[in-house]
């Protein structure tokens, strides 16, 4: 009798109507991220092919400065919440639970920003990813689903659309659950297990309807063996993680120097710190011949297939997307990370011997666990993007070493540091409305 009680609940009005507002939401996930790559390609693309020849490369001393100046304004003005990478904002919205509209940093009208702001970044040439910024999408949508379909786990849907937004974004579908896991929820409870995977497979199947079936990065066919190969997981980890950790810390000291400056009002400081990311992303741009515009997907591509860029390409690319990343401007730093940690790799591979490719590979495993400091996130996203199983074990090895030495440069975690600056000033917003109520 119990158990038809439950069957009978199961089947109620509401229940089905909950239900297919939940999958509405998971489909809507994989629609936008596939809109938001195809528009976010255009706009490099625009931005490449108006900036390349003749005089015209001199034209990002212009734009770029401008675009980040206004896409700043508008992120602080007409969408706050939307700054930076958008992973920060979903970690504090599941913690944000007491404040009504956990804080303000999730909601429609923060993913519309988002994807405009973004695609506007890119269309300046600032060196960042969308990513991230799929993440606080993803999360905003599921859970404004929940909201209409009388749903009470928030904290489950916000960590299913966050899984659902990497997944679409990379077409990494274990990837999406791994990064819920390790860097999302530091715990995986049997009450949200389905729910996520609901919610990866429904916006999985949108996007694999709209784009096919693709890895991210082709398909590498670089293989392992030699004692150079092992000197390139040692060097790839132990580097990139010093690297990577360096970068991490430099975001959050930087973030936070600036927040403490009160000789000027707050969106007069923004503005500044904006311009100053721009002009040097402009000129770095200009001096590496346009290699450091955008997320550095062609660069970290072409590592992979062998093909190594200049020996100063990772040292350039970290400098612009730490720039673009403090800059307030929304955008992630997934995919030019990975760049970073190609390059970075590739040369290594230059100093030590061994295949480009691999290198490639070794150091963006590396590099982006020391950013990170979420290996496992980093050993499955890489190997779905590169469609290569035979070298899950080097892989696995650099990505634990760059993690090992990120932890000891860096204990405290990027996106977990910057969530809890969210979670400080959606705290003294509701406080400050309380009093003025």
């Amino acid at each position: 009798m119990a158990m038809l009680r439950r069957s009978r609940a199961m089947v109620t009005r509401r229940h089905i109507a909950a239900r297919l507002v939940f999958w509405s939401g998971a489909l809507a996930i994989g629609l936008v991220s596939v809109g938001f790559a195809i528009a976010a390609d255009h706009a490099q693309e625009l931005f490449l092919a108006a900036t390349r020849d003749g005089w015209r490369r001199w034209l990002p001393l212009l734009i770029t400065p401008a675009g980040f100046v206004l896409s700043a304004w508008a992120a602080a003005r007409l969408f706050p919440g939307t700054q930076g990478s958008g992973i920060p904002q979903a970690i504090a919205a599941r913690e944000l639970c007491h404040l009504p509209g956990r804080g303000g940093v999730l909601s429609l009208r923060i993913a519309f920003g988002k994807v405009l702001l973004t695609v506007a970044g890119l269309a300046c040439g600032a060196s960042i990813g969308r990513e991230g910024p799929t993440v606080q999408i993803g999360a905003s949508i599921m859970m404004a689903a929940g909201r209409y379909g009388n749903m009470v786990r928030m904290r489950g849907l916000i960590l299913a659309g966050s899984a659902a937004g990497i997944a679409a974004a990379f077409n990494t579908p274990i990837a999406g659950i791994v990064f819920a896991i390790e860097e999302m929820g530091r715990s995986f409870q049997a009450r949200t297990n389905g729910v996520v995977l609901t919610t990866v497979i429904i916006s999985g199947i949108a996007s694999l309807w709209l784009l096919g079936s693709y890895t991210y990065f082709g398909v590498s066919h670089a293989t392992f063996g030699t004692l150079k190969d092992w000197l390139l997981v040692g060097a790839c980890g132990i580097c990139g993680g010093l690297m990577g950790a360096a970068f991490s810390r430099a975001v959050i000291w930087i973030t936070r120097r600036l927040r403490r400056v009160r000789a000027m009002p707050a969106l007069q400081r923004t503005l500044i710190v904006a311009l100053v990311a721009g002009l040097i992303t402009a000129v770095v741009g200009i001096l590496t011949g346009g290699e450091t515009w955008g997320t550095g997907y062609e660069q970290a591509r072409a590592a992979i297939e062998g093909e190594a860029p200049e020996a100063h390409f990772f040292v350039a690319k970290l400098l612009v997307t730490l720039a673009a990343t403090v800059s307030g401007i929304p955008g992630g730093l997934f995919a030019p990370s990975l760049s970073v940690g190609a390059g970075l790799g590739a040369m290594l591979a230059g100093l030590i011997g061994g295949q480009v490719g691999l290198a490639a590979i070794l150091g963006m495993a590396g590099y982006f666990a020391g950013v990170t400091q979420a290996p496992l996130t980093a050993i499955v996203i890489i190997v779905e993007m590169t469609g290569n199983h035979g070298n899950i074990v080097p892989v696995m090895a650099s990505a634990m070493l760059g993690y090992g030495t990120a932890r000891v440069i860096s204990p405290e975690t990027l996106y977990h540091a910057l969530s809890r600056l969210f979670i400080a000033d959606a705290l003294r917003r509701y406080r400050s409305e309380d009093r003025g109520a």
